[in-house]
This record gives C-alpha cells, sequence and structure tokens, in this order.
C-alpha cells in the first residue's frame, strides 16, 4: 500500500530567555503536564519570541494527566497505555529490574546529521560573545504511523524531519535559535542568533570536540522501521479481528501503529561530543462495549519501547485486543462509585502515572530552583511512608523512558529520589545543576531540536515492598480497588491532585467485587506517600505507552508501582459511601 511521505525544510532562527531558569524569585508560567502517546514528527517549525528573564512573583504551576482515543497519523494521537487487573501470561510487562525482552546485538548506528567541523564552528560563534556556554544539538527522525480504523486504514504516513538547535547560556540568561535548513550560511545566522544573549564582542575562540563514550541500554537489531507497512498493517488487522472476538459486545475496534528513528547528536564548548540513535515503536487497541439500555464502555491496552519489532512476537497483537477487550467489557453494568474517605489499592504498573504527576514533577530541579515545588528545601527531610522508595531509572533495558544519553549528551543514571521516605535528591539537567551548585542527573530533555532543554523524569517508580498483592487486597474489609487511570491534574505547589479512576472495583471483605463507575480520587502527594501503609513484592513497569507534556514540550516516559495501598485518601464518586 502506499503511504503519505512528508520532508520539509523551512528555517528559522530566534533569541529568548529560558523558561526553565529564570533568577530565583522570577516568573513562573503555570505549567501542564499531562501523560498521552507518542506524537509523529512533524516538520513546520514553532515559533517564539524574545523574552528576558524579568522579576515577579510566580504563579501556581499545575501539572495534568490526559488520554485520547486513536487519531489519524499526521499527529499520532492515541489513548496512553493502561494497566490491568489481571493479564495472560503473554501480555505481561516488564518487570521494574528492566529485564530485557529481546537480545541486544546490534548493526545500527546513528546518522551524523551535520559535520563535526560544523558543529564546533557554530559552538565558536556562540561563545565569541562571552558566553559561559554553546551547545549545538542535530537531529534527524523519521516516523511512520498507521491507525486502522473499524476494519478502514484512515491514515498511513511517513514523516521525516532534521534540524538543529543552537543554547548559549550567559549567567541565567538563554539564547536559543534553531532552524530546520541545514545549509552552513543559514546555520551560522543561528548560532549568530542565539550569541546575541551574551551582547560581547569579540572574536570566536578555536573549539575542539572529541567523542563521549556512552552506555548501551538499548541496541536494536531488528529494528521496526525495516519492517514493510504490510507487515505492521497485518498486525493492526489481527488485532482488530482478535478484539471482535473475544465478545459480542464489543463493536468499535481502533488499532494503530507508530514507530521512529531518531539520530541525535550534541556538542558542546566543554569539548564534548555525543551521538545516540533512539528507536521507538508501540502498538494500541481501543474497544468499545455496548451493554443494556444503550450503555457503552471503553478499554484500551497497547504498549512497546525501545524494543525491535521481534519484540511484537511476545507481546502479540492477539493479546493485546483481548485485553482492551476484558477492560470494557467488564466495566459494563458498574455501579456508582461510593463517595468519602477510603482505603484505597494501586494495581501494580499503571498506576505509577499517580506517582509520576503527584510527586515526580515537584523533584525537577526548575520547580525546585525557582521555590515553587512543595519538595523545595526538604533534602534530607521525611516525606513519604519509611515503605516508600521512588527511582527515575534511564538506564531501564529496552524501557520507553530511557536514554543513552540524555539531550544535554550527558549519560542517563539511575536515581534514588526518596528512600524509606527520606528525600535523598532532584533531577537536574545542566543549566539547573550549575546554577544550584550541583551536578547533573543525566535529566536535561527535549522534545525536538525546535526546543531547549528542561529537567524531566525518564522511568519512574515505585520499588517493591515485602507484602503479597493478595494479602493487601485481604488486609481491607472496605475500599476501592484502582486497576487502571484516566485523566488526571496536580497542582505543583501545593500537591492537590485529582485522578479519573477509569477501572475501578469494590474491596468488600478482602475481595475485590463490582465494577465501579465515575471514580475519582482526591489528595495530596505528600499526604498520600505518608499514607502508604503495604507495598506489594510484584513491581511492574507500564508497558511503554506514555508521554510526559511540561512547558509544551512532549518526551516519552515509563511508569511502574508494585500493588499498594493507600489509606484515608479521599474518593470522589456520585453516591455516599
Amino acid at each position: 500500500m502506499a503511504a503519505a511521505r512528508s520532508s520539509t525544510r523551512r528555517s528559522v532562527a530566534w533569541t529568548s530567555s529560558s523558561k526553565s531558569s529564570p533568577p530565583k524569585g522570577a516568573k513562573s508560567k503555570a505549567v501542564k503536564s499531562k501523560v498521552t502517546p507518542a506524537k509523529g514528527a512533524k516538520s513546520n517549525v514553532a515559533k517564539s519570541k524574545a523574552s528576558p528573564a524579568k522579576t515577579a512573583k510566580s504563579k501556581a504551576v499545575k501539572s495534568k494527566v490526559a488520554k485520547s482515543p486513536p487519531k489519524p497519523a499526521k499527529t499520532v494521537k492515541s489513548k496512553a497505555a493502561k494497566s490491568k487487573v489481571a493479564l495472560p501470561a503473554e501480555v505481561n510487562d516488564r518487570s521494574v529490574s528492566g529485564a530485557a525482552v529481546v537480545g541486544l546485538p546490534t548493526v545500527r548506528r546513528p546518522r551524523q546529521v551535520i559535520p563535526q567541523a560544523l558543529m564546533e564552528r557554530l559552538i565558536s560563534i556562540g561563545m565569541a560573545g562571552g558566553a559561559d556556554f554553546a551547545e549545538v544539538y542535530a537531529e534527524h527522525v523519521t516516523t511512520t504511523a498507521l491507525v486502522l480504523d473499524e476494519g478502514v486504514v484512515r491514515s498511513a504516513n511517513v514523516n521525516e524531519s532534521a534540524g538543529v538547535g543552537v543554547r548559549v547560556v550567559k549567567g541565567v540568561q538563554v539564547g536559543y535559535a534553531y532552524s530546520d535548513d541545514l545549509e552552513p550560511a543559514t546555520l551560522l545566522r543561528t548560532a549568530q542568533t542565539a550569541a546575541l544573549v551574551a551582547r560581547g564582542t569579540g572574536e570566536p575562540p578555536p573549539v575542539q570536540v572529541s567523542r563521549r563514550a556512552l552506555p548501551e541500554h538499548y541496541r536494536i537489531n531488528d529494528s521496526a522501521s525495516d519492517v514493510s507497512l504490510a507487515r505492521k498493517l497485518e498486525m493492526l488487522r489481527r488485532a482488530d479481528a482478535a478484539a471482535r472476538a473475544c465478545d459480542a459486545r464489543i463493536r468499535q475496534v481502533s488499532a494503530s501503529w507508530v514507530d521512529s528513528s531518531k539520530s541525535v547528536n550534541v556538542a558542546s564548548s566543554r569539548g564534548h561530543y555525543a551521538e545516540d540513535l533512539q528507536e521507538m515503536c508501540r502498538i494500541n487497541v481501543g474497544t468499545v462495549a455496548f451493554g443494556e439500555g444503550g450503555e457503552r464502555r471503553t478499554g484500551s491496552y497497547g504498549g512497546g519501547g525501545r524494543v525491535p519489532f521481534g519484540h511484537f512476537e511476545s507481546f502479540r497483537p492477539e493479546a493485546v485486543a483481548a485485553e482492551s477487550a476484558r477492560q470494557a467489557v467488564s466495566m459494563l453494568g458498574a455501579v456508582e462509585a461510593p463517595a468519602g474517605p477510603s482505603t484505597v489499592v494501586l494495581a501494580p504498573g499503571w498506576s505509577g502515572v499517580l506517582l509520576h504527576e503527584a510527586v515526580g514533577h515537584g523533584l525537577e530541579a526548575d520547580f525546585i530552583r525557582k521555590g515553587t515545588s512543595l519538595f523545595a528545601g526538604k533534602l534530607g527531610e521525611k516525606v513519604a511512608s519509611e515503605l516508600v522508595t521512588v527511582i527515575d531509572d534511564g538506564t531501564v533495558a529496552q524501557g520507553r523512558g530511557s536514554l543513552n544519553m540524555d539531550d544535554e549528551g550527558n549519560p542517563a543514571q539511575r536515581k534514588v529520589l526518596i528512600e524509606n521516605g527520606i528525600l535523598k535528591g532532584y533531577l537536574y539537567d545542566d543549566l539547573n545543576a550549575r546554577l544550584m551548585g550541583a551536578q547533573t542527573t543525566g535529566s536535561g530533555r527535549r522534545e525536538s531540536f525546535r526546543h531547549a532543554p528542561l529537567p524531566r523524569m525518564t522511568n519512574t517508580f515505585l520499588a517493591p515492598g515485602q507484602h503479597d498483592p493478595g494479602e493487601i487486597v485481604r488486609s481491607v474489609s472496605k475500599g476501592l480497588y484502582a486497576a487502571n487511570f484516566g485523566g488526571g491534574q496536580v497542582d505543583i505547589t501545593n500537591g492537590n491532585f485529582v485522578f479519573e479512576v477509569s477501572e475501578a472495583y469494590l474491596i468488600e471483605d478482602g475481595r475485590i467485587t463490582r465494577p465501579v463507575r465515575g471514580a475519582t480520587l482526591i489528595g495530596v502527594g505528600p499526604v498520600a506517600l505518608r499514607n502508604v501503609s503495604m507495598v506489594g513484592n510484584d513491581p511492574r513497569h507500564d508497558p511503554g505507552l506514555g508521554t510526559c507534556g511540561k512547558d509544551g514540550q512532549s518526551v516519552p516516559v515509563g511508569v511502574g508501582l508494585p500493588t499498594v495501598r493507600i489509606d484515608d485518601i479521599t474518593v470522589g464518586g456520585t453516591r455516599m459511601g
């Protein structure tokens, strides 16, 4: 079949102060964060006008989690991955230990987007005005996306983009310019524009960079980028048929596929050069079940990551479709959710999105430095139950949020953020680390060459405990079992959160019983952490579909946790409990 292919070349150059890096007391605009599926690469260029840092009061920083159904592949959005109550063995998620699904030989290497000598020249121009730091980021991305809706191919696109971003730092001021025209003359003007932030004069100093050795947490020898559209479409057709065969009440099915291959080159005035080939793929299946009286319930499941195409021989489309159908059918006939304080048990896996949003964003260094996070100034203090250990790990083998290097060319790390309830550290990019007298944690991430990096999470999860999952459920006489989460919102300044529970069940006399609809979880992040009373020994990552949005940028992430009991959390519902 023929697929639309797009590749556009334009150039734009601009300067800006870093929204992630104003001086202390600087104005902080509301920052939203959400978890959505991966977007397809687009070749049009976003713009931003110059905005030097100002001194002003900081506003509340908010964070959101949202999910949406599959849409045409040009923008490639689909419903985010979900966890489950019980899955066929062949669909089980990767464990938090990060064991690889498939072996790791490789023959693919990242491409050189622009010559290294040109990168050195751009850095030299950036430093000419007396800047403290200059960096060049170059990328080339190819994305393939398919959507099969009701058995009909709604879209089949192959998108390609390439570009270069130049960042220049002087004190707390940041100049950033980018271009998707890779002609040397255009890129030289781009570097000159970024250098305006330094406002000095002088001759460009000589710059030489040398390659930085990096670890390898994903090496793909069976890349989805090399597989024909026909084979990918065949998987979607198998998923569609399998979902419909699960139950006669499944009457609507939508399946989507996205894969991307991104080459990244980063060089800086510190003399470092690093490159990486970042490949990603995923499948997702959305279903709608029809019940009596016009009742409709939806289900969604999928996954992938930095995995080879062969991963889907074990993470089979039929099993993915069966889980999506199970979710939809299981919620038919659900009773109204009880409202009021309750004991809640979180299912393992995707429920980690609550940890990511309610806690993780508050540990990112830009919010800490601005003083807009509830966790600012609390290093070494107890902020959670002693059962709580929170880890952000960019080194999980083949994880969706994993990185050989961050988008500043620094090796990814495993960071213990909270250990046995004690706050141990924050997530730092280069800029905020320098301004705060700390070291980068390899957490500088950006959506594309059009964006300056921000401190971001990678794969964030709760470490396992000692309790058997069944024991945790049996310990609850009356409560709620939260199996899957939908949308939600968090205010990072005070930790207040509201999350929709898309799949939930009553716990009665130690047993999971009737499905409930309309449940929400309402609380304060640190308070919820302190109320964790049992942590299971069944750690699980989500299956590999989450995308986190912050300050207008989206990056792939992983979340996870074992079964967890939280006491005295408010459940919003449609009837009094």
